[in-house]
């Protein structure tokens, strides 16, 4: 596999994990007595890092599509 479609593999898998971490930041966020607002530009940060991931995404071609669901893993933090 090229390095090229191995991104386009990968970015929409990085995007997901990136949106899962700034939900839990926020959830987090609502919860400190301190830091919340430092917490909430952590998840906007990523935010951002997902738009130019999908910029890259989309210079790349677009997300392989499979013919079967790429496998999905839970990651413990």
């Amino acid at each position: 596999m090229k390095d090229s479609e191995k991104l386009r593999s990968l970015i929409p898998h990085w995007i997901d994990h990136n949106h899962e971490h700034a939900a839990e930041y926020l959830k987090w966020a609502e919860k400190a007595e301190q830091g919340s607002d430092n917490i909430k530009e952590a998840a906007k940060a990523l935010d951002k890092v997902n738009w130019a991931l999908i910029q890259a995404l989309d210079e790349l071609g677009g997300p392989i599509e499979y013919d079967h669901p790429p496998h999905h893993h839970q990651h413990h933090h």
